[in-house]
């Protein structure tokens, strides 16, 4: 017997119910395929369970600072089966919460198994035949391992998605991959009491592309983190119950070297879609559509800003266009905002500086250290860098990169500002209070506009005063 359907959703991720949602708008002939299990990557393997273990870390940090305060504490006894604990049962509260989701949707419109194409709008779910008007894949992405490690380890070695099912912190590990995942789970694990080393496969901590702020990251991590750089040929041998890597043993080897998307069992040979030299699928992030047919993608399978809430637009926009196919539609995208929840923290918001190199843009740089911040060196955190970049000529703010105190949250302001197309003056005549970390922001912006050289705004528009006493902005 074959299923019919107007919209069949390939994944049921972030993306995927996303999809689904929006595609039920229009019609209720859509069919939610999944072949693992319900529950997205962010609550069951990313961004909640990586918090919950941040957060523990973070509370551990706190009392090892106290005596900076002059607040004497003992120091922390970490519980490795309690911290552990804690992170599986919020974990899974978290994901009870898609479940819930899934389960409220009619039974008709979900099925499970592992989807291949067999042709244009024919698909095969485990010897089930689905016929779709348009189809949407939102496979996802899989942690990317290189070649023989797995046979080589066995099962000491371990990649993200393996973390949050631990029953007790190990006593020591090796991190290989020192991007956003690697980053934030060595410092985590390591102010947790494990014995921690992290290895770089290049000179790279971290996402950051401004030159400065990246060396910058380097030398603020290198203080707080066993730290190994330019380590692309690592052969991990196993020897014993201990990984050997570097020189160094450990009980295990986390590798968090990126991700692949989740393409090559979909029998995709049988259609024609474009793809650039390295196989990604070649999409229109504004329509969801790949190539100009009735196939559609979403999330993290598209290589594109793998993001939770870049996954839900995508996903909201590819459910919208397959439902409506042929009548597609263009829909804006929100500007870039990534944030990497280290010590410092990290974030990115509108243009990164090598994308602004690599578009041969006109901008300024306007520069903040957070070393003698006043708000920050109150707090103790007083690390770190900020800088803003604005187009030549007209004073609009193009994007930041920043490393330092409250990064989540300034990441915030900035791409709103960037995604309304606030000019750096129209900045600075919004309200900043004292003492804030927010006005590292200010004398940064205040920096950038000196250095575009604009006109001064009419006296009467003009609420940057400088008059009042400041102290450390």
């Amino acid at each position: 017997m074959t299923l019919s359907c107007d919209v069949a959703i390939i994944g049921a991720g972030s993306a995927g119910m996303a999809a689904y949602r929006a595609a039920r708008v229009h019609t209720d002939r859509v069919l939610l395929i999944e072949a693992a299990h319900y529950g997205t990557t962010c609550a069951r393997v990313g961004c909640m369970p990586s918090k919950l273990m941040i957060a523990a870390a973070e509370a551990a940090q706190t009392v090892r600072e106290a005596h900076r305060f002059g607040v004497q504490a003992e120091a922390p006894r970490i519980d490795g089966r309690a911290v552990m604990q804690r992170v599986r049962s919020e974990r899974d509260r978290f994901v009870g919460f898609v479940l819930d989701t899934v389960r409220r949707w009619p039974e008709a419109s979900r099925l499970f198994g592992h989807a291949r194409f067999t042709g244009p709008g024919q698909l095969d779910v485990d010897g089930q035949r689905v016929e779709a008007r348009t189809v949407i894949i939102a496979t996802g992405s899989h942690a990317h391992v290189p070649a023989g490690w797995r046979e080589r380890l066995g099962p000491r070695l371990l990649v993200n998605d393996d973390v949050f099912d631990w029953i007790d912190l190990p006593r020591s590990l090796a991190v290989v991959g020192a991007g956003v995942i690697g980053l934030e789970l060595a410092l985590a694990l390591h102010r947790l009491g494990v014995r921690v080393r992290l290895f770089a496969r290049g000179e790279r901590v971290g996402p950051l592309t401004d030159p400065e702020l990246q060396a910058l990251a380097r030398q603020l991590f290198a203080e707080d983190l066993p730290l190994t750089l330019h380590a692309a040929d690592l052969e991990p041998q196993l020897d014993g119950d201990e990984v050997v890597i570097g020189g160094e043993r450990f009980d295990a080897l986390l590798c968090t070297t990126g991700r692949r998307a989740n393409l090559d069992s979909l029998g995709l040979e049988t259609l024609s879609l474009p793809r650039d030299t390295h196989g990604r699928p070649l999409m229109d992030r504004h329509t969801g559509q790949w190539g100009d047919g009735p196939v559609f993608i979403a999330g993290d399978v598209t290589s594109d800003r793998p993001l939770l809430h870049e996954a839900a637009d995508a996903g909201r926009i590819a459910g919208d266009n397959a439902a409506r196919w042929p009548d597609v539609h263009r829909r804006p995208r929100r500007a870039p905002l990534a944030v990497v929840f280290s010590d410092p923290q990290i974030a990115i918001a509108g243009a990164s500086h090598a994308e602004l190199i690599a578009a041969g843009r006109a901008f300024d740089t306007g520069r903040v250290s957070f070393a003698d911040q006043g708000r920050s060196r109150v707090m103790l955190v007083n690390r770190g860098g900020l800088h803003v970049y604005a187009e030549r000529g007209t004073g609009r703010l193009l994007g930041a990169e920043m490393i330092g105190p409250a990064a989540e949250h300034l990441g915030h302001l900035l791409a709103w500002s960037v995604q309304r197309g606030d000019t750096v003056q129209q900045m600075l005549d919004c309200p900043f209070y004292h003492p804030v970390i927010e006005e590292g922001l200010r004398t940064a912006l205040r920096q950038l506009s000196g250095d575009l050289h604009l006109p001064p705004p009419p006296m009467e528009t003009c609420l940057d005063c400088d008059t009042a006493a400041e102290v450390g902005n």
